[in-house]
């Protein structure tokens, strides 16, 4: 596929099965046929980080996953569930504007292959499916993704060497390939009060290092919000890649966070904030923290309903940002389309502050603008110190087609020359995306 596809079939900002159609089903069981299919055309007018001397890119990624999914009916309500899914992924054209990839990758692999248990009604001091285990190749998630949000850096074939393989098969931008190799969770209480999540997750993602780690997630979920305390061990990591990356301290890592989301019970107030700790284990490595405070308002009786928003964050030196990933919208966790896709920083060593604005002109299309600052990065040497402005908008255009176009701004304080992230110049450059989904 050599031509870019301008409207695409899914995309991370909605990832339904996109195709869920019932193969059988009966009183005790239900079989589906599941079918997600995703695509996007990216254009920027500069390069950064790795092959810049390109004089800007255009590329396409996209990838199609489909398999069978279903559960059977126990006793009691009691259900066990699994999938297996397969995912074939791409990059076409030029490589992505970061230079992850080249534009040659192609794979097709297995992605999910999970089997789960919901306790239903057997176990009514948890409340209805109080208990859910599960274990297998699956896709993961903690709070809205600020640590943990699958193992979703999918890089391409671009920085391959000395024997190091970095290729997942492309479809950066998109995230194509979101499941951990290995995984058992236990999810245990109901939808409020006291519940937990305790995990182990393997990953084989070589950009990652291959990290495995365990942790366990305490939530107390009321109505003006959820409270949270995470704890996660790191176990083991690749050695040959770890060094490479610099990530050879997951192992034995310890990374503690505590967090809050919810209105403190007024309906138009978001408020959302976490603070983290990090012990590296090793006496060579600092300690880091990672923090971020949130507040928002909905206007909702106000024409279009405008909504605006305002974070600051701080990542010391030396925080690993672990397995974050896009999760409640634009902005969250990768803040900024071009610094945090391709520029940098990326969630590590600098102070982002965020300014947003949301409006409903109509039920079916938003419109948003996002403005970040970077500030004191790169070990207070400034050299990825930027601003950043997107303007988006998410369209329903009907119940099955979805389009959301992306055009961003990115005015880096420093050129390459003088040790920034932008190649030849500080100008002003210009970012565009778009991204469709389609569904059944």
């Amino acid at each position: 596929m050599n031509n870019p596809v301008l409207w695409v079939l899914t995309s991370q900002l909605i990832i339904p099965s996109a195709l869920a159609a019932s193969l059988s089903s009966g009183a005790d069981y239900e079989l589906n046929g599941d079918l997600e299919i995703a695509a996007g055309v990216f254009s920027s007018d500069k390069n950064y980080l790795y092959d810049t001397d390109r004089g800007g890119a255009f590329w396409q990624e996209g990838y199609i996953k489909f398999g069978v999914s279903g559960h059977y009916n126990l006793t009691q309500a009691a259900t066990t569930y699994g999938a297996v899914n397969v995912l074939s992924s791409g990059t076409w054209g030029d490589g992505d504007a970061g230079g992850f990839t080249s534009g040659d990758e192609r794979r097709t692999d297995l992605e999910d292959a999970y089997i789960g248990f919901r306790s239903g009604n057997l176990l009514p001091a948890l409340g209805t499916d109080g208990l859910d285990v599960s274990v297998g190749r699956q896709n993961f998630a903690i709070g809205d993704g600020f640590l943990i949000n699958g193992d979703s850096l999918n890089l391409g074939d671009n920085l391959n060497g000395g024997g190091l393989d970095f290729d997942r098969g492309g479809a950066y931008w998109l995230a194509a390939r979101k499941a951990f190799d290995s995984t058992a969770i236990a999810r245990i209480g109901g939808d409020s009060g006291l519940r937990s999540d305790v995990f182990w997750l393997q990953s084989d993602n070589n950009a990652q290092a291959d990290t495995e780690l365990a942790g366990i997630n305490l939530e107390y979920v009321a109505p003006y919000g959820t409270f949270g305390l995470m704890h996660i061990k790191g176990l083991d990591v690749d050695d040959n890649y770890a060094q490479a990356l610099g990530l050879s301290n997951r192992d034995g890592q310890k990374t503690t966070s505590l967090r809050y989301q919810g209105n403190a019970g007024t309906e138009q107030l978001f408020l959302s904030g976490e603070i983290v700790t990090q012990d590296q284990g090793d006496a060579s490595r600092p300690d880091a923290e990672a923090w971020y405070l949130e507040a928002g308002w909905s206007f909702s009786e106000v024409t279009w309903a405008p909504e605006v928003s305002a974070r600051f964050s701080q990542f010391d030196e030396g925080f690993d940002p672990l397995f974050f990933g896009f999760n409640r919208g634009y902005g969250t966790w990768f803040q900024g389309e071009v610094a945090a896709n391709y520029a940098g920083p990326f969630n590590t060593d600098t102070d982002v502050l965020h300014l947003g604005v949301k409006a409903y002109p109509t039920s079916n299309l938003a419109v948003g603008a996002l403005f970040f600052d970077f500030s004191d990065t790169n070990q207070g040497t400034g050299t990825l110190d930027s601003q950043e402005i997107d303007l988006y908008a998410e369209w329903a255009v009907r119940e099955n087609l979805f389009i959301s176009p992306v055009i961003g701004f990115y005015k880096p304080e420093n050129s390459a020359a003088n040790g920034g992230s932008q190649y030849q110049d500080d100008d002003l450059s210009t970012y565009a995306q778009i991204i469709a989904v389609i569904g059944f």
